[in-house]
This record gives C-alpha cells, structure tokens and sequence, in this order.
C-alpha cells in the first residue's frame, strides 16, 4: 500500500467538534476500503493567504494515510461534495513524518515565546552596526 498526506481546510465558521467530526468521517471512509489512518493532527484556525469563498481562515487538518490508490480517490469524490470543506490536497509520500510535523512543531515554538527564525532583536543581519540620526555622512 502506498503512503499519503491528506489535508483539507474547513470553513472557518465550524466549531472544533465539527471539524473533528469531519476528520471521523474521512478516516470511516479511509478504513472501510482497507486503508488505515497512521496519525491525524488538527492544526487549528489560520489566516488564509487570500479569501476562499468569502473566508479569511480556515481550521486545518492533515490525515496520514497507508492506503491503496482506489481509497484516496473515493475519499477525495467525498470531500469535494462536503460544502464545509473549502480546500483538500492529497500528496503521495516516499515515507511518513515520526513525531509531530513541521506544523505542530512550529505552534508549540510560538507558545513557548521564541521569534520567528530564531535571532535577537539587537541582530542587524548583514547590514552592518546601526547609526543614528544624527550622524551624518559628512561630520
């Protein structure tokens, strides 16, 4: 059998459980045509990059998969019937993520307070020590 990612964005007026109940619905479908959900992460409400019939965020949720190809096509034929799904992507993959994903992981640094790309504020990159204004080119 063959390794998959599946995620699919819900719309952003949907509660928790609903979205949980959506991730149910795709994994009953997964196991009743012989596949089998290896991990499901809901990674939460995020902003969108631009409006997705008129939302701004949506709830993310990506479903690994070992399952035959047949499975993924049935399960893709029932998500672009859900109308509270906005978005899906199944991508094939040489082997499964062990722990959790870049995702999660990327939520459990922002919680613990780290910036983004991990330097301080005082780090000037490559542009060199910071002059004020005051000092002119010509003093």
């Amino acid at each position: 059998m063959a390794l998959y990612e599946h995620v699919f964005l819900a719309r952003q007026d949907l509660a928790q459980a609903q979205v949980d109940t959506l991730a149910e619905a795709a994994t009953k479908i997964i196991e009743e045509h012989d596949g089998k959900v290896v991990k499901t992460e809901s990674w939460g409400l995020r902003s969108l990059a631009y409006k997705i019939a008129k939302n701004r965020k949506a709830h993310y949720v990506m479903l690994e998969i070992d399952a035959p190809a047949g499975v993924v096509a049935e399960l893709e034929r029932q998500t672009s019937i859900n109308e509270d799904v906005i978005r899906y992507m199944t991508v094939r993959v040489d082997e499964l993520e062990n722990g959790p994903t870049v995702m999660m992981r990327k939520s459990e640094r922002s919680d613990r307070g780290e910036r983004r790309g991990g330097r301080d504020r005082d780090d000037r990159g490559d542009r060199g020590p910071r002059r004020d204004r005051d000092e002119g080119e010509n003093n």
